[in-house]
């Protein structure tokens, strides 16, 4: 999610492409892009308000990731630099010692083309940025870094089954996690409704798989269910509302409500999600659809610990592994931003 302009006020005032990633270097075993996998050495920047950041986030914490990758968490609310780092002390990142994301791009090259995006992950010795691909960087995180998994990690891109995690992933990505950005900043009413038709029955082709099987592909927790949980997981708090895909609720399918409450509720997803920070971001940042910037007070939170029955279909979470230990304490989600039991 990028971002330069203060308020990104000329969304909703021409019609929405996303770009694609510019610094598309791979972070590998061999190093074959000059960038080997080491301990220590990067450092993952994400805002967790960003939903392609947020599937960084999730990958990480289930593969075990925290002790060798460090993490920079940006504000959610943007200003003529993009993402800056107001949230640490001084207002600099304190192991890269920048205020903005866009100095690290720079290092790395001068007049790039683009926003300042995140995910990113940063080169701690030079302090030049690596990559901002997000379709790639957690299928990386998942395969080359393998050798740095937590003991238990489970495989989040199964080579057997990856030709359809991927057909899955782009029917995702195409119809759902980019069409809300298509529906929410279209410019005509045609454009609009062409995007979120397509959103709706995409869900509904997708609550119809999951109606059968608790996750996406298999039998266990893929990629495939990452990429689609952090945008069901914005559904109801900014979609909804914010981007106009109102057709219905998330909370009105039992299925799909299921199924986001049952990834929500196991380690390694809920515990990375900041409603707080999300709800800022979209209502204060957008203003070109939502120029007030007021931040409504709803939806109620509590219902993301409700049971979901969703071991029903049985299913093992992380296969033959083990749940991630809880984050760092440095890491965790401020109370403001979790849910509370009803």
């Amino acid at each position: 999610m990028s971002g330069s302009d203060g308020g990104n006020s000329a969304y909703g005032n021409r019609t929405f492409q996303r770009s694609k990633a510019h610094f598309t270097d791979r972070i590998t075993t061999d190093g074959r892009d000059g960038w080997p996998v080491e301990p220590g050495r990067y450092r993952l920047v994400v805002s967790r308000a960003c939903p392609w950041a947020s599937r960084a986030l999730v990958s990480r914490r289930l593969l075990g990731l925290e002790g060798v990758l460090s993490l920079a968490v940006a504000d959610p609310i943007q200003d003529d630099r993009s993402w800056r780092f107001t949230l640490d002390p001084d207002g600099r990142d304190p192991v890269l010692g920048i205020r903005y994301l866009s100095e690290a791009y720079d290092r790395r090259e001068s007049d790039y083309p683009g926003g300042v995006s995140v995910p990113a992950i940063v080169d701690v010795p030079s302090g030049k940025l690596v990559t901002n691909d997000y379709q790639q960087l957690t299928l990386d995180l998942a395969t080359e870094w393998r050798a740095l998994h937590r003991d238990g990690a489970p495989d989040l891109y199964p080579l057997a089954l990856r030709d359809e995690i991927d057909a899955v992933m782009a029917d995702v990505y195409e119809d759902v996690n980019n069409g809300v950005y298509r529906a929410g900043f279209a410019t005509e009413q045609a454009e609009y409704e062409a995007a979120c038709s397509a959103v709706f029955r995409r869900l509904e082709l997708l609550a119809r798989r999951l109606a059968r099987q608790r996750y996406l592909v298999g039998d266990t927790i893929t990629e495939a269910d990452i990429r689609l949980f952090t945008t069901l997981v914005r559904f109801d708090a900014v979609y909804h509302g914010h981007f106009k895909c109102n057709r219905w609720k998330l909370a009105e399918n039992e299925v799909l409500w299921g199924y986001v409450r049952d990834l929500y509720q196991t380690p390694g997803f809920g515990d990375t999600v900041d409603f707080d920070h999300i709800k800022h971001h979209y209502y204060q940042v957008h203003t070109g659809i939502n120029p007030t910037r007021i931040v409504p007070l709803g939806p109620d939170l509590s219902d993301w610990l409700t049971p979901h029955h969703r071991e029903e279909l049985a299913g093992r979470p992380f296969g033959d592994g083990t749940p991630p230990g809880p984050p760092p304490p440095q890491e965790q989600v401020s109370p403001q931003g979790r849910p509370t039991p009803a």
